[in-house]
């Protein structure tokens, strides 16, 4: 992929020459990178969905273990509930210093369905060659000095999401060792341990241990980097809440060509209600949806405005003949709320496929929120939403009772959720990072980014600000199967988490 240059304006793009301590970094790097490989292929075959408890402990205990090996003097930050993901916690404290950042990333991952995943099995992660669409074969992992494409592919759950944060945190402490430095600030390190869940323990967590945590601010590990392959600085993040909703039709399956044209489909009732959410652009229709939403400041407009356009180069790689939106860029649209359904179930497809109206439809929608949005409003008026379509909307399965009154039955339950949050650009976490990441190669500067991250939380329970670092290749299938990460983009990241801890 050719790589877009940037030239430097005032609130967005720049490419300068790297940083000094840049290049000594990068050679402990290319000195250690099949180590490197190595730990973290380890740190990927540890299964990491949040719920699965015995598996998540696993992993906090090999995170542990890593900062234990780096001196971090590393424990377990538990919540008032211990059942729940706990946060690993470690430190390195530079005497004389008068600031202290956290540099967080999350070590759990998204829910797989291991059937629907071509190169490998979610936790057995593996290299290939190139992007599996293009075709990349599977590889070893090299020996020690060999060579290593930067083009190379690594396939597992969280290869990306998040765990390429967590582990160019690591190395990048190994690197600044290696080179006699140290960084310009305390650094302390959170991984927390179910961002993928929602985080519905993170406020418990920052509160029990705001002293340990004290800070002047936060750098944060997500997201990808922008198409061209440049680093993103984000300033914020949407906020984010899921929504599940049941449409309930008979009490028991019925034969389709018994009772067809009869009994009432929820798949087909659900179908209806949720194309009454959006018209054929992709705008919401839920009234009052966009009502709330903050303004970007001149400031911001113009960091999106020298952002280079990837909207011809992303509708080719992803066979898009048309996008949503009325023409509007993808990174304008980013910066509103949006509505996605993340998935819909009714009976069974395919050769699994019955003959039957089935009693029930699901679907579970995924409502992102921008500055200004509260979750549990925009929540509300997405149920307000289903009234409106006629249903009776409950919080529980209906009784018989009810079934029989009413015609339209939908059962609504939100999921734990977060608002957004922003940092002004002209604050000076904000701009110490930017300075030290475009030191040290090509970035952009973006207002939010698309994804969602609780940093809110970190704003109203520790009164601390946030700059996020988005790294992982673009194309890397995130929250999806055949989750990969860009083998130059982890050298990359390490690289970039050097460069921050050492920033002015």
């Amino acid at each position: 992929m050719s790589m877009i240059r940037l030239r430097w304006i005032a609130t967005g793009a720049l490419l300068l020459a790297p940083a000094p301590g840049a290049a000594q970094v990068g050679n402990s790097v290319a000195q250690q990178r099949v180590p490197i490989l190595r730990e973290y292929l380890d740190l990927l075959a540890i299964p990491n969905i949040a719920s699965d408890t015995a598996n998540i402990r696993r992993n906090a205990d090999r995170l542990l273990q890593m900062m234990a090996k780096r001196g971090l003097s590393p424990r377990l930050l538990e919540a008032d509930d211990v059942a729940v993901p706990p946060a690993v916690y470690g430190e390195w404290l530079v005497p004389g210093a008068t600031r202290t950042f956290v540099i967080y990333a999350h070590y759990d991952g998204q829910p797989v369905t291991p059937s629907d995943w071509k190169s490998t099995q979610p936790f057995v992660p593996v290299l290939r060659t190139a992007r599996l669409d293009r075709p990349g074969k599977l590889i070893p992992l090299p020996a020690e000095g060999a060579a290593i494409d930067p083009e190379w592919r690594i396939y597992a759950r969280s290869a990306s999401d998040d765990k390429l944060g967590v582990m160019a945190i690591l190395a990048a402490v190994d690197a600044l060792r290696a080179q006699g430095q140290r960084p310009a600030f305390n650094v302390k390190i959170f991984l927390e341990g179910e961002e993928e869940a929602g985080s519905p323990n993170l406020r418990s967590v920052l509160t029990k241990h705001a002293a340990t945590l004290k800070s002047d601010g936060w750098v944060i590990v997500d997201g990808p980097a922008h198409p061209s392959g440049a680093r993103q600085v984000v300033l914020g993040v949407r906020g984010d809440v899921n929504l599940d909703i049941v449409v309930h039709g008979p009490a028991r399956p019925l034969h389709s060509g018994h009772y067809g044209n009869w009994a009432p489909n929820p798949a087909m009732m659900l179908s209806r209600l949720l194309a009454s959410m959006k018209d054929e652009n992709g705008r919401v229709t839920i009234t009052g949806f966009y009502d709330d939403v903050a303004p970007l400041g001149r400031a911001e407009r113009q960091a999106i405005a020298v952002v280079p356009s990837a909207d011809a180069q992303l509708r080719e790689d992803l066979g898009l003949a048309t996008t949503e939106g009325g023409g509007r860029s993808l990174l304008d649209l980013i910066h509103e709320p949006s509505l996605n359904i993340n998935g819909i179930r009714s009976a069974d497809v395919g050769e699994k496929a019955r003959n039957v109206i089935p009693t029930t439809a699901s679907a579970t929608l995924d409502l992102r929120l921008v500055k200004g949005n509260d979750h549990k409003r925009q929540v509300a008026r997405v149920i307000e939403h289903i009234k409106r379509q006629g249903f009776t909307v409950l919080d529980r399965e209906p009784t018989m009772e009810e079934r029989r009154r009413f015609a339209k039955i939908a059962t609504a339950i939100p999921q734990s959720g977060y608002n957004a949050e922003r940092t002004e650009l002209a604050h000076p976490l904000a701009q110490s990072v930017i300075a030290a990441v475009k030191g040290s190669g090509d970035a952009v500067v973006l207002p939010t980014l698309g994804g969602s991250l609780p940093l809110y939380l970190l704003s109203e329970t520790l009164g601390a600000p946030s700059v996020t670092l988005s790294l992982a290749n673009h194309d890397n299938n995130q929250h999806a199967e055949d989750e990969n990460l860009r083998i130059g983009n982890l050298w990359g990241a390490i690289e970039t988490l050097a460069a921050v801890m050492r920033m002015k």
